[in-house]
C-alpha cells in the first residue's frame, strides 16, 4: 500500500482505550498518525493520504460526518459512516435488530410526546424512555407509571430541539443488578463483562463495576449477530438478561471504551491488538 503512514487514527479526545490503540501500532512498529478531529477539515474532490481510519471520534454529529467525508476521499473507515449512524440511534439500531431476528426489548417509537403516552398504555408500565442518540445513561429514564409518564414527557415537549421530542420506549426489563458487555472485532466475539451496580443504570461511566463474564458460545454468537446486524466491525453489544434468564440485545455501541473490560480480562486478551489485527487484514484486502 502506497503512503509511510497507511492508517490513521481519529479521535478528539484521546481516552485510554485510544492510548491502548496508540500504543499497540507503535510498540508493533506501524506506521500510522493520530488526527485531531478538532483541526481537520476536507474540500470535496481531494484524496485522503491515508488509506484506512479507524474512528474514535467520541462526538456523534463529528464521527458520522467524518466518516461520511472520508469515505468520499477513498479512504477506508472502520466503523463506516453507515454504522456510525445506525449504531448512533437508537430506534435505527432497534430497527436493525429486530430486523435480524434477533432477541430485543418491546420498543416503541412516539413522533410526538402525546403519541407516546399512548403508545405506553400498549407497552406497559414500568417502562423505560430513552433519547435517540446519547450515551453514558444520560436523559434516560424510568417510567413506574402513567403520573410519571405525563411529567417526563411534558418535559419532553418543552426541549427545543425537534428530534428530542421524537420518543424512544421500550419495556421495563427486570435484570439481575447487571447488564453484559461484549466485545466484538472483525465478526468475532473477544471478551464480556458484567456490569454490575446499585443504581437501575449500569454504566461504568455512572459508576457501575466491570467483572469478567464467561464468554459462552451461545454469548458470543449472539453479539457478533448483533454486531453484524448494524454492519459495526468494532463494537460493544450490550446485552440484557430478563427475570426468565433470556439474553436480549439492548444496543450497539459504535466507538465502544474497552478500558474496563481490559482490566478485568488481565493480559489474557488484548483488545487493542485485536483492533490493530483487524486494521493491518482491512489493509491487506484492500491491497488485492
Amino acid at each position: 500500500m502506497n503512503g509511510a503512514e497507511p492508517f490513521a487514527v481519529l479521535a478528539s479526545r484521546v481516552r485510554a482505550s485510544e492510548k491502548r490503540i496508540l500504543e499497540a501500532l507503535s510498540r508493533r512498529g506501524i506506521a500510522h498518525r493520530h488526527i485531531d478531529s478538532r483541526e481537520w477539515w476536507h474540500r470535496l474532490g481531494d484524496r485522503f493520504p491515508h488509506p484506512i481510519v479507524l474512528n474514535r471520534e467520541i462526538g456523534l454529529a463529528r464521527a458520522t460526518y467524518a466518516a461520511d467525508a472520508l469515505e468520499a476521499a477513498g479512504a477506508t473507515v472502520v466503523n463506516s459512516a453507515r454504522a456510525t449512524a445506525l449504531c448512533g440511534d437508537k430506534w435505527r439500531t432497534s430497527a436493525a435488530l429486530v430486523e435480524a431476528g434477533l432477541p430485543t426489548p418491546r420498543t416503541a417509537l412516539g413522533l410526538t410526546p402525546e403519541a407516546a403516552l399512548t403508545a405506553l398504555d400498549g407497552l406497559g408500565y414500568p417502562a423505560v424512555v430513552k433519547p435517540l442518540q446519547g450515551s453514558w445513561g444520560r436523559l434516560v429514564s424510568a417510567l413506574p407509571d402513567r403520573r410519571t409518564a405525563e411529567t417526563v414527557l411534558e418535559y419532553v415537549a418543552a426541549l427545543p430541539s425537534p428530534q428530542a421530542r421524537i420518543v424512544y420506549l421500550q419495556e421495563w426489563i427486570a435484570k439481575p443488578g447487571r447488564d453484559i458487555r461484549v466485545i466484538v472485532v472483525g465478526g468475532e466475539a473477544l471478551a464480556a463483562t458484567y456490569r454490575r451496580s446499585e443504581d437501575w443504570r449500569t454504566n461504568v461511566a455512572r459508576g457501575a463495576v466491570s467483572e469478567l463474564c464467561p464468554l459462552t458460545p451461545d454469548l458470543a454468537k449472539l453479539a457478533a449477530m448483533a454486531a453484524q446486524a448494524v454492519e459495526a466491525e468494532i463494537a460493544g453489544v450490550d446485552l440484557i438478561e430478563d427475570e426468565t434468564g433470556e439474553v436480549l440485545v439492548l444496543e450497539v455501541n459504535h466507538g465502544v471504551e474497552f478500558s474496563g473490560l481490559q482490566q478485568a480480562l488481565g493480559d489474557a486478551v488484548s483488545v487493542a491488538d485485536r483492533i490493530v489485527d483487524h486494521l493491518l487484514e482491512k489493509s491487506r484486502s484492500c491491497s488485492e
